[in-house]
């Protein structure tokens, strides 16, 4: 009988990195990104494929509407979890540079993933520019999480898609790259919601502000007003942040 081998830590964050990254569904020894990742960890698909059910077992977001995974969620993947909610900036590098590392590529620091470059223009003009990296990862999570839909409109293209932060980037560094501090919109929407013109109230339906009420013309009426009072569409993993919602209404929503 062949020996079985052991989930060392980077092992498991490689698993993490894949759960984030794939929609609920496609976590099935057949899917070609399982099988080549499950190769440079020289374990066999189905082993990764059954990690990552392992792993949606313990997402409230999937538990809470009857879907689950396998029951065999070990102590590990469950501190593993944990961490990914505490700390999800340093857990999304982590994640990063194991992906990276089993796939043969440079891995990023904690200085590309996000630094400032401070450059002088002038005598007295300073212009700072922050790099993100960090930002695909979140991007995958959310939109992943959304199946590649925007969650007001339900428009699928790649493209015109943003993940969006509930609670910007700039003011929440320990969950920038939360995946419950995101919403896959579409650019429109994404510019809408940084500009505090709609928001989701608790019930998760949309809300639009007082401010646009004069607003007359024909776009607006389809692409905005359309949705007021409709429900968002739900992500399939990970939920939404209800403390990042109250923190948009109350903070950057124009009553």
């Amino acid at each position: 009988m062949p020996t079985r081998l052991s989930w060392t830590r980077q092992h498991l964050l490689v698993a993490f990195a894949l759960y984030c990254r794939l929609p609920f569904g496609r976590f099935h020894s057949g899917n070609p990104e399982i099988v080549r990742l499950a190769d440079a960890l020289g374990r066999s698909p189905s082993s990764l494929a059954m990690k990552l059910s392992n792993i949606a077992s313990l997402d409230p977001a999937i538990t809470s509407t009857g879907r689950v995974g396998l029951k065999k969620a070990t102590a590990a993947d469950r501190e593993m979890w944990k961490e990914m909610e505490g700390d999800s900036a340093n857990f999304a590098l982590e994640c990063q540079r194991a992906l990276m590392d089993a796939e043969g590529l440079a891995a990023p620091t904690s200085e590309t993933l996000e630094y400032e470059v401070i450059d002088r223009v002038g005598e007295d003009k300073i212009v700072q520019t922050t790099e993100r990296i960090g930002q695909s990862f979140f991007r995958s999570m959310v939109l992943s999480a959304y199946s590649g839909r925007c969650c007001i409109t339900g428009l699928s293209v790649p493209t015109l898609l943003v993940a969006s932060h509930i609670v910007p980037w700039r003011l929440e560094k320990l969950h920038r790259l939360n995946p419950r501090n995101g919403l896959a919109l579409s650019a429109l929407h994404d510019r809408a919601f940084d500009a505090g013109l709609i928001t989701i109230e608790e019930d998760l339906t949309v809300r639009i502000s007082a401010n646009l009420a004069a607003e007359r013309d024909e776009f607006f009426a389809t692409a905005i007003e359309s949705y007021r009072g409709k429900p968002i569409h739900l992500p399939k993993k990970f939920g939404v942040g209800e403390e990042f919602l109250a923190f948009h209404r109350e903070n950057i929503f124009q009553r």
